[in-house]
């Protein structure tokens, strides 16, 4: 496997509130985790650590994981336990009231990917067979786009844009998607918040990861467009690619 993860401010905001991160557990399967965090003065930046820090701290601690199935349990036993710290937390801190998270997150290992998710930060996978989306948006315009009561094009610059229907720690309970879907050589895995995706087209994040950029510079290509074309989110972004004669990029 290689990989690489990057998170940038961009031009605008004063801080970053997202947090990325790639961990191993004690197999050494992968684990990648993109969060965005929302809510009141650096109340996002407080949800989105806690979900990336608490998903680390019960990866580095598992043995390793069988199949699809024990992937997608792991996700749903563990995100409902960090939904519920992060309620908790906000409870007992008035300054964080009503703070929460996206979250999308992947186990890698070389036969499949396991995919969470809750929000609109997304997952993306290019094959052989093309390149498409794994998630789907849990965000007022999607639903309106997909009961027909906007088009596509419509959602880009609805003034309601970012009110998301579902996010980690904003209710005691939550529901996460998971899928799994197999991950062959030379498949690329790409997971990031909305700050690219609202600037960078599906066929430029394309054309970036089809490249013959390295790693490196194909998530460094992608954090430069987003913030040449504005830059007013903060960007994050990992990108793992199965290839299984290659070590690690990134750490």
């Amino acid at each position: 496997m290689k990989f690489v993860y990057r998170t940038d401010r961009g031009k605008v905001r004063n801080h970053n509130e997202d947090h990325v991160g790639i961990f191993f557990n004690q197999s050494n399967q992968i684990l990648a985790v993109v969060a965005d965090g929302m809510g009141g003065h650096l109340a996002g930046d407080v949800a989105s650590k806690m979900a990336t820090d608490l998903l680390k701290k019960f990866w580095i601690e598992k043995d390793q994981i069988e199949s699809p199935e024990a992937a997608e349990h792991w996700f749903k036993e563990n995100v409902y336990k960090i939904n519920e710290e992060i309620f908790q937390y906000a409870n007992e801190h008035p300054e964080c009231q009503g703070m929460g998270t996206t979250l999308v997150a992947s186990i890698c290992t070389e036969k499949y990917i396991t995919i969470a998710h809750i929000g609109d930060s997304r997952g993306y996978v290019l094959t052989e067979d093309g390149f498409r989306q794994l998630t789907d948006d849990h965000s007022l315009v999607n639903e309106l786009v997909k009961s027909g009561q906007i088009s596509k094009e419509d959602a880009e610059h609805h003034p309601r844009k970012n009110v998301l229907l579902r996010a980690l720690g904003t209710e005691l309970n939550v529901s996460i998607d998971t899928l799994t879907i197999e991950f062959e050589p030379g498949d690329s895995l790409l997971l990031c918040s909305d700050g690219l995706t609202n600037k960078v087209s599906d066929d430029e994040l394309l054309n970036i990861l089809q490249s013959e950029l390295n790693l490196e510079e194909k998530a460094n290509q992608l954090i430069h467009l987003a913030n040449e074309k504005g830059g007013e989110d903060n960007i994050s972004l990992a990108i793992i690619v199965n290839d299984l004669n290659d070590g690690k990029v990134g750490d």
